[in-house]
Parts: structure tokens; C-alpha cells; sequence
């Protein structure tokens, strides 16, 4: 225990700070500009798609910015396998330097990137290339702050200082958000568009600088120097954490026992949560934001607080039970929601039943990440408007060969068939139905979108509050608890993987899937099965397969 005890003073022999509260802070601060740097990009999808991908139509364009965002978090597992093992190898310290110099140059290419229209197919093609180099730097990032701040830590403050990590997403992204929101009220909406969206993202090269001047600073964990002293390090560190089976169940256990659930608990009470309030209650955007902005705010100190907590009482029972009050509130938290943030609405579903009428082979599962599928039966155009206009329907079987139909009431309209459409004609024929079906749902009573003047803010908030402690439960002592399963020689590696296949993957996929399910069955709540199921998963297998970490030593080599 000598290695870790030894790291009182503020610079050590080698000159580098090893103060903990100063390691804390620069850990934290540099993975805080890394969220900022990955950030930018879904905050400004809609800009970049007009930039970079303007060869092709309006729709289109977004759909390719989309699928370039989604591939930041398609490849964080593969981040996480590289850098974890560069970690084990070379070390923590220059391992997550490297991530941030990667991370924050990408970030600053992308704010010089020529458009499409200065310089072609190249513009979205290295786009696409920044974007992915991002995904894999943010992939190799999170492992080796939480490791190197766990390396550091007493032992019977792991859990509180690492939970320092746990809020750097939140700032980060509050951060870009800040930073953009700055810009443009300075410049104004049209030189923003034009080219004032590049400042954000130039702006990166300071926040690089000052990142990589403190982790410069930064001597390499007592723990590290120890087994590399010994010569007890590994020499194979992705053959010994995924090939041999001792290991690998551990890493297996930890992504569907811990942070699969973990996961979604957090996308939902953040991401969804959002996407609920704007796109199915039809909030104003503005106000939205300002609303879950308030509950993070109020709610963020709740990573500390479980962080703490977990050093006096274990790390398993936090998560687990954070896990288990999502599956057994999720459904009345978000009825509530919909009962206090658009009561209008609430009420047309209970007093104005809805039917679609369609041949079930004709449905699609309207899965779509990326934006790149296209659903063009008469069913799934039925259907994806209802959903996306928060309308609650009934399923009934129609004949095969039979258009889709919408019964609203004594209302009946019929839907269409896209395929082969295009142009012109695709649009008379869209928007027609849109008229039609708007016409006809808002005379039932369903609400175009919700009244200011109805929204209950106080209980709002409250609630989404609620989500926020949830998230703060699960994710406060994540990081200490991934750091205690795995052996110093392959913590780096062991570690990174699970928690970024379950964030990046069950967890970013969340609002895609739940769409999906609400299209499929009807119900605007019949997402919330997802997280739910996932929740329920990691509770069973983490209670009775994973062990409590608390009081384990990594110091052990």
C-alpha cells in the first residue's frame, strides 16, 4: 500500500503533480473538454449538414450528419480496445494524453474543414474521418482517467473521487452548449450559419492547450510504477482480458450486470427524457432545455453524494438499486410527464381512441439509428406520423394487399404508398395525408403542441429531478467499481471495453429503439420497455453474479 500512500506532497520526484485533489481536477477537467469536443457536433448536426453534405437534398444532408454522429459512438468500443491496451502497455498518464491531443485536433480540424461546396466529396469524406477519430479517442479517454484517478485514490475514497469522472459528461455538455449559445446571440442567426458555427470548434485548440499543459504535469500512478518496477506488467493485455476465461466472464458480467443498466438509466433520464418533452409532448425546444438544464443542474451533485455513499456502503447496492427503481417507476414518472407538461394532450388520448387498420406484413420495425432507412408502405406511413405526433392507437389486421387506414373517430383516411414516388408527386401525396390526419386528430382534441400556459414547471422539473438522482445512483460509482473488478495489468483494457459497449451501444441506441416501439405498438409509453428490460437485466445478473468491490484491493498486482 506504500505506492499509493506515498503521493501526499504536490510534486513528486519526478516533477509532476501527485497532490490528489490536483490529479482529481486534472483528470476530470481534460476529460470535461473531451465531452465538449464530441458534443459540438450533435449540437450543431443541422448546420454541418448544410456545410458538409449539401451535394445532396435537404433530407438526405441530415441523414448523412446523422449517420457521421452515430458513428462516433459506434466506434468508442473499438477506442476503448486500442487505448485500453496502449494503457497497460505504455501507461495511464501518456495513454490519455494521446486521447485528448486526438480528440481536441480532430475537434479543431473540423472548424478549418473547407465546405462541399469549396472543395467536393472530400469535405464529407474527412469529416467522417474527424468524426470517427473522435469516436475512438473518446473511446480510449474515459478508462484511462477513471483508472489513473482510482490508482491514486486511498481506499476508502476510490468512490468518491473517481465520482468526480461521473460529472464530467454533464459539464462538458453543458460547456458546448454554453459556449454555442454564446456565439450565437453575439453574431446573430445568420453569420452563425454562415460561418460563425466554426468559432465553437476552434475554440477547442485553447481548452487542448490548457488539458494537455496540466496532464504534462502529471506523473504516471503509483501503481503502474510499481508493477512495471517489478516486471509484473502484461505483455498481451487483450489476449489475457479477452481470451482467457477467468477475465473475459468478469467483462462479460460487467457490461450486462453493470453498465448496460447503468447505461440506459442514464440515456433515459437525460437524452430521452428530452427527446419525450420536445418531440412527443412538444415542448418548445427553448424551454425544454431550459427544463432538464435546471433538473442537471439541481441533481448533478447527486454523483458526488453516490460516490461517497458508495465508500461507506458498498458500490453494487447504489447501482443495482438505482437500476431497480427505474424499472418500477419509469412508466408513472413519464405518465406524469405527459399529465403535467401537456394535460392537453393527456386527455385527447384517453377521450379520442385511434385505429390503424393495415395488412401486419406491410409493418415495419422502424429502427433507424443512423436515418438512413426509409419506410414507404402504407402501414409504416401511418404509423410513423401518428408516432411522431404522439397519438396513441389500436392495431387491427387488414387484408393483404389492403392501403393502410386511420380511424379517428367516425373518421377514416386513407394512407399511401410511397414506393416509387418521388419528386413532386411524393410531396402532394405526403402532404395531403399530413393535412388530413392533422386535421382530423386535432379536432379529436390532440394539441399541436403544448401550452405554456399549461405546464405544471414546478412538478416538471420535480420530476425530472427524479430522473437525474436515478442517473446520478447508477453512474456515481460506476467508475470505482469497473476499476476494482479487473487486476492492475489489464485494468485498462478490462474496464473499457464493457462500459463503452454498454454506453455506447445499449445506451446510445435508446431513443432510436423506443421510437421504434412506440411506432410498432401504439403507445407513446411502450418504449419505456426498453430501458426497462435492460434495467431489469443488469439487476438480476448484477445481484447475483457480481460481487461487492468496495473493500477489494487493486494494489494487489
Amino acid at each position: 500500500m506504500s505506492a499509493q500512500q506515498g503521493t501526499a506532497g504536490k510534486v513528486g520526484a519526478q516533477g509532476g503533480i501527485t497532490d490528489k485533489r490536483l490529479v482529481v481536477f486534472a483528470s476530470s477537467l481534460g476529460t470535461v473538454f473531451e465531452w465538449y469536443d464530441f458534443y459540438l457536433y450533435g449540437s450543431l448536426a443541422a448546420i454541418i449538414a448544410k456545410q458538409f453534405f449539401s451535394g445532396v437534398n435537404p433530407t438526405a444532408a441530415f441523414i448523412f450528419a446523422l449517420l457521421a454522429f452515430a458513428a462516433g459512438f459506434a466506434v468508442r468500443p473499438f477506442g476503448a480496445l486500442v487505448f485500453g491496451r496502449l494503457g497497460d502497455l505504455v501507461g495511464r498518464k501518456y495513454t490519455f494524453l494521446i486521447t485528448i491531443v486526438i480528440m481536441g485536433l480532430s475537434t479543431f480540424i473540423v472548424g478549418l474543414l473547407p465546405s462541399y461546396a469549396s472543395i467536393g466529396i472530400l469535405a464529407p469524406v474527412v469529416l467522417i474521418a474527424l468524426r470517427l477519430l473522435q469516436g475512438l479517442a473518446l473511446g480510449g479517454e474515459y478508462g484511462g482517467a477513471a483508472t489513473y484517478v482510482a490508482e491514486h485514490a486511498a481506499p476508502n475514497r476510490r468512490g468518491y473521487m473517481t465520482s468526480w469522472i461521473q460529472t464530467t459528461a454533464t459539464l462538458g455538455l453543458f460547456l458546448s452548449l454554453l459556449v454555442i449559445l454564446g456565439v450565437r446571440t453575439w453574431m446573430g442567426e445568420e453569420a452563425f450559419a454562415a460561418w460563425g458555427w466554426r468559432i465553437p470548434f476552434l475554440v477547442s485548440i485553447v481548452l487542448l492547450g490548457v488539458s494537455v499543459w496540466i496532464r504534462l504535469r502529471l506523473n504516471e500512478t503509483p501503481l503502474f510504477q510499481q508493477m512495471k518496477a517489478e516486471g509484473k506488467g502484461s505483455k498481451a493485455p487483450l489476449t489475457e482480458a479477452f481470451a482467457r476465461w477467468s477475465n473475459l466472464k468478469i467483462v462479460i458480467l460487467a457490461l450486462l450486470g453493470l453498465t448496460a443498466g447503468q447505461a440506459v438509466v442514464w440515456y433515459c433520464g437525460q437524452f430521452y427524457a428530452l427527446f419525450f418533452l420536445t418531440q412527443t409532448l412538444k415542448v418548445d425546444a427553448a424551454t425544454a432545455n431550459i427544463l432538464i438544464a435546471l433538473a442537471l443542474l439541481i441533481g448533478t451533485p447527486g454523483f458526488i453524494f453516490f460516490g461517497w455513499l458508495s465508500d461507506k456502503i458498498g458500490r453494487k447496492y447504489i447501482i443495482l438499486g438505482g437500476c431497480l427503481l427505474a424499472v418500477i417507476t419509469y412508466f408513472p414518472v413519464f405518465h406524469g410527464l405527459t399529465h403535467f407538461a401537456n394535460p392537453a394532450l393527456y386527455a385527447a388520448q384517453a377521450s379520442a381512441p385511434v385505429t390503424v387498420v393495415a395488412n401486419p406484413d406491410e409493418c415495419s420495425f422502424q429502427f433507424n439509428p443512423v436515418g438512413t432507412a426509409k419506410f414507404l408502405s402504407s402501414c409504416d406511413i401511418a404509423k410513423g406520423f401518428l408516432a411522431r405526433n404522439s397519438v396513441n392507437y389500436e392495431n387491427e389486421a387488414a387484408a393483404a394487399g389492403a392501403v393502410a387506414q386511420i380511424k379517428i373517430g367516425d373518421t377514416v383516411i386513407e394512407s399511401f404508398d410511397a414506393h416509387g414516388l418521388a419528386g413532386d408527386d411524393l410531396k402532394a401525396k405526403t402532404d395531403a395525408f399530413n393535412t388530413a390526419v392533422g386535421d382530423a386528430i386535432k379536432a379529436a382534441g390532440y394539441p399541436a403542441k403544448a401550452d405554456p400556459a399549461q405546464i405544471n414547471y414546478v412538478v416538471v422539473v420535480l420530476l425530472l429531478i427524479y430522473l437525474v438522482i436515478l442517473v446520478t445512483m447508477v453512474y456515481g460509482p460506476i467508475a470505482a467499481m469497473l476499476v476494482e473488478l479487473f487486476p492492475t495489468r489489464i485494468r485498462y483494457t478490462s474496464m473499457s471495453l464493457p462500459y463503452h459497449i454498454g454506453n455506447g451501444w445499449f445506451g446510445g441506441f435508446l431513443p432510436p429503439v423506443a421510437f421504434a416501439m412506440v411506432a410498432a405498438k401504439g403507445d407513446i409509453y411502450y418504449g419505456l420497455w426498453y430501458p426497462i428490460v435492460v434495467a431489469a437485466m443488469t439487476f438480476v445478473i448484477g445481484l447475483i453474479f457480481i460481487r461487492e468491490t468496495k473493500d477489494h484491493r487493486i494494489d494487489v498486482l
